[in-house]
């Protein structure tokens, strides 16, 4: 029996239960994290932890824990569930109060977590995935990592109905970002992916890989790119939490360069495992 964490308690999942008007529920009213655990161990969690603060500020969330508090329970949660790899899904909401729109006069927050083991996906990082393009529909503050995924979902969705496995998505032909990644292009020995603004969200895999990219040489230029970018690039690839850097090989039925994970994407794998293995350790090799 797995335990999850309801509040500040350690709790069995059978006993962690959601009111009928709490506003998460309803309203898609909070926000949410994913952190990913290697050899039993947070990977960034730092940075995960403070993003979840700052999209609690943007939507005027007061959190019920300290930084400190809250990294000391998730570290107990992985300890109490013998997790050794896989990922913690965190969210809070505005808790529970009679269905209006307006925030409720006294806040009473709910926070759950619990923790699921997730391979690291070896595959589709050594053969590359395919994706297809979609409009982007959803709402103006994709910065904010809400429980607002309607959007996303949707795109997902249609990728996965045509057997790909994520859609890259545009605003008037612009590429902002993929429906659960973020998207980079590399062309003439240059990364180029939209900057962080209110259209995307800011991912931690994100920052992570630009921060190493000085350290093999490879130039980084945060700026929005178009469809023609996208399908005329040496290489294309996302980034994110599960999925690590994966390289995109066809988009819309087209072959990206020759159909094969590109030099640079490879490079940013073995350094992004290197960055992995210094903060948590020797990975195991597991297929997904």
């Amino acid at each position: 029996m797995s335990t999850v964490l309801y509040n500040n308690n350690f709790v069995s999942r059978e006993a962690c239960t959601v009111d009928m008007e709490d506003r998460g529920y309803q309203f898609g009213d909070g926000v949410y994290e994913v952190i990913r655990i290697y050899s039993g161990k947070m990977f960034t969690s730092q940075e995960h932890i403070t993003r979840l603060f700052e999209s609690a500020e943007k939507i005027k969330l007061d959190l019920p824990f300290t930084k400190e508090e809250l990294t000391k329970n998730l570290s107990t949660l992985v300890e109490k569930n013998k997790l050794h790899t896989g990922t913690i899904y965190l969210q809070v909401t505005r808790g529970a109060s009679a269905r209006q729109h307006q925030f409720p006069l006294e806040g009473n927050p709910v926070f759950t977590a619990y923790t699921k083991e997730v391979p690291r996906p070896e595959n589709q990082m050594n053969e590359g995935v395919a994706a297809i393009i979609a409009e982007d529909v959803r709402w103006l503050r994709c910065d904010i990592k809400s429980l607002n995924l309607l959007g996303n979902l949707l795109a997902k969705q249609e990728a996965y109905s045509q057997g790909s496995f994520e859609a890259i998505l545009h605003r008037d032909g612009t590429v902002t970002e993929g429906s659960s990644s973020n998207a980079f292009i590399i062309k003439n020995n240059q990364l180029i992916t939209h900057p962080a603004t209110n259209l995307i969200l800011n991912g931690i895999t994100r920052r992570e890989l630009l921060r190493l990219c000085p350290g093999i040489g490879l130039d980084v230029k945060e700026e929005a790119f178009t469809l023609d970018d996208l399908l005329s690039a040496d290489e294309v690839f996302i980034a994110s939490t599960t999925a690590e850097i994966t390289p995109i090989v066809q988009i819309d039925g087209k072959d990206v360069a020759d159909r094969k994970p590109g030099e640079w994407t490879k490079k940013l794998q073995s350094v992004l495992k290197a960055s992995i293995q210094e903060q948590c350790g020797e990975l195991v090799s597991v297929e997904s």
